[in-house]
């Protein structure tokens, strides 16, 4: 992939081109068409206009090689072009600069629902919900809890050095989606055409060189043989496992950590071992109940309240929606939870409850019956003949749920924070209708919505579009004038090491893709849905295919209405 870091001097070589970049930069500001243009909602998350309007522009012109061949070849010495060039330079960031307050005006509501798929709730009868990340949120010492105990595991069961005890978990180091190489143990970003964006590649804590990547890989692509397998996991001869859960935050880290420890120290190890004594520490936080009863021990510390799951809930009762909950976590821990979220009479709020699911076993193992289970925690060994409200269910499997309830089909929503375990199957192979609970989203959009992304992003288009219809000109004369690195500044803005959750340069990370193929529509939180009525449409936003003109009805007087009062709906990056 050509890096935009092209020098911008390779685009301006002549004046003939450098007055048509101006002219189109000064139509922007003062014509009714710029002014429609520059309000419309697509600057609020699409900056293609720009460079399209550059390339009409200049596809409008003579040929500029043409025009340097009769024009400038022997007119002007090469110290007078480069000082001209600088100047021109200069001015155009000055003009591109000045569109910033129009655009920042339209920002992106963090409240927003988003749609994938054109959905109207009216149709909605039923409503189902995981529950860690969709209704209980927790606070960044749940993960720096996760992390120090599987450490710990490690050290006291796996025997590992200890020390390992030096390291603390990195808030900010990894993002969600991410792919990890179990033999080369490398950690790394994945777009969502199977290639690795250079410079998100980890060793450790450390990044890898972008030869040593390529010599590795013969390249930057990912053959789809060594991906992980559909639920991201590696098995069946895949040597990749993708890290989908907001649980992975910590393991992640950790694999990095240990293996910082282990190349620091030049001890010598097995790449597999350590992923799977990580994955298995990791898994022992869970499966063991340590996690859950430290939640339990001080819940105010690790539950955030703010995210109004109850009055969420408390509104699709209050609209006779029936409710459920498929959750794979213990009833003890749903149960301390939920009464402090919501209160002791939460079950009176849902018709079916079910604990320990085992998802995404549940959704398609057709063997497990449900089992029925006391408030004391006891298994019971009657048949269940029916799902009774106020009862509490574990396991089972979806097939029975089904045919207990008779919720089928695309009058069922179901919300969740794993993009695999909790959407691709529901939406797949049984036609409910899904929700993507994505946290993460309310920090990209706010970094968004400020002045320094929007700067970023306006002026890298336009050099986008100049690059693309300038790139003929390749004298180091011309590229010497500016050399700047603009996509490592949109990489770093959103995270260091791997930038946007949703972004590679270019193209939409795998995680995105995924999230636009099996969630019909994606909020920050659960709350999103208090802006909304029971009878609102979701639309997906019509962006324009590759071959399609950027220039669409949001031109119209209508697009550039500013209705304060509702969230805006725009459609994901990732279409």
């Amino acid at each position: 992939m050509a890096p935009l870091s092209l020098s911008f001097s390779t685009l301006l070589k002549h004046k003939d081109s450098l007055h048509k970049l101006t002219s189109f930069c000064n139509a922007l500001q003062t014509q009714d068409f710029g002014s429609r243009l520059l309000r419309a909602r697509v600057w609020k998350r699409n900056f293609a206009a720009l460079s399209h309007g550059v390339g009409q522009l200049l596809a409008q012109q003579p040929s500029a090689k043409n025009y340097a061949a009769s024009a400038w070849i022997g007119s002007s010495s090469g110290q007078d072009i480069t000082k001209w060039l600088w100047s021109v330079y200069s001015d155009t960031k000055k003009q591109t600069e000045d569109l910033i307050p129009v655009i920042c005006t339209n920002s992106v509501n963090p409240d927003t629902i988003f749609a994938n798929n054109e959905m109207n709730l009216g149709d909605i009868e039923i409503y189902g919900f995981d529950y860690d990340y969709t209704l209980a949120f927790y606070s960044s010492q749940l993960h720096t809890l996760i992390f120090n105990i599987a450490r710990d595991i490690l050290i006291t069961e796996h025997r590992y050095p200890e020390g390992l005890r030096e390291y603390e978990y990195i808030p900010n180091f990894a993002v969600r989606g991410l792919h990890y190489d179990v033999q080369k143990a490398l950690l790394m970003k994945i777009d969502a055409f199977h290639y690795i964006q250079l410079g998100t590649v980890y060793r450790g804590l450390h990044p890898v060189p972008d030869e040593e990547v390529i010599a590795m890989y013969e390249g930057s692509h990912v053959p789809l043989e060594i991906m992980s397998d559909f639920y991201g996991k590696s098995s069946h001869g895949h040597t990749m496992k993708q890290y989908m859960d907001i649980f992975s935050l910590p393991e992640m880290t950790l694999l990095s950590c240990v293996n910082d420890f282990f190349m620091r120290h030049n001890i010598d190890y097995e790449p597999v071992h350590l992923y799977k004594d990580v994955k298995e520490a990791i898994g022992d936080v869970h499966v063991k109940g340590i996690m859950y009863r430290a939640v339990e021990a001080d819940i105010e510390k690790y539950i955030c309240y703010g995210e109004q799951s109850h009055a969420v809930l408390k509104k699709l009762s209050e609209n006779g929606k029936k409710m459920f909950l498929i959750t794979n976590s213990p009833f003890d821990f749903v149960d301390r939870g939920m009464n402090y979220i919501v209160g002791k009479d939460w079950r009176d709020l849902f018709d079916v409850v079910i604990v320990q699911a085992d998802k995404p076993g549940f959704f398609n193992d057709r063997r497990k019956p449900f089992r029925r289970v006391t408030d004391k925690g006891v298994l019971l060994w009657d048949r269940i003949h029916r799902l009774e409200k106020g009862q509490i269910y574990k396991q089972g499997n979806l097939y029975e749920f089904l045919r207990l309830t008779g919720w089928r089909g695309s009058k069922v929503l179901y919300f969740g924070d794993h993009i695999y375990s909790d959407l691709a199957d529901l939406t797949l192979k049984h036609g409910w209708r899904t929700g993507a609970i994505i946290p993460e989203l309310r920090k990209e959009i706010k970094i968004m919505n400020t002045e320094q992304y929007v700067h970023l992003m306006t002026w890298l288009q336009a050099l986008t579009g100049l690059i693309e219809h300038m790139q003929v000109y390749r004298d180091p004369a011309s590229q010497a004038v500016v050399q700047e690195r603009l996509l490592t500044l949109t990489k770093d803005i959103f995270n260091a090491q791997f930038g946007s959750l949703f972004r590679t340069y270019h193209n939409p990370t795998y995680f995105s893709r995924r999230l636009s193929r099996f969630a019909d529509i994606y909020m920050a939180s659960i709350s999103c849905l208090l802006n909304y009525d029971f009878q609102h449409t979701f639309f997906p936003r019509r962006t324009p295919l590759q071959h399609e003109s950027t220039f669409w009805p949001e031109q119209s007087p209508v697009a550039t209405m500013n209705i304060s009062s509702e969230p805006h709906r725009t459609k994901a990056d990732s279409d």
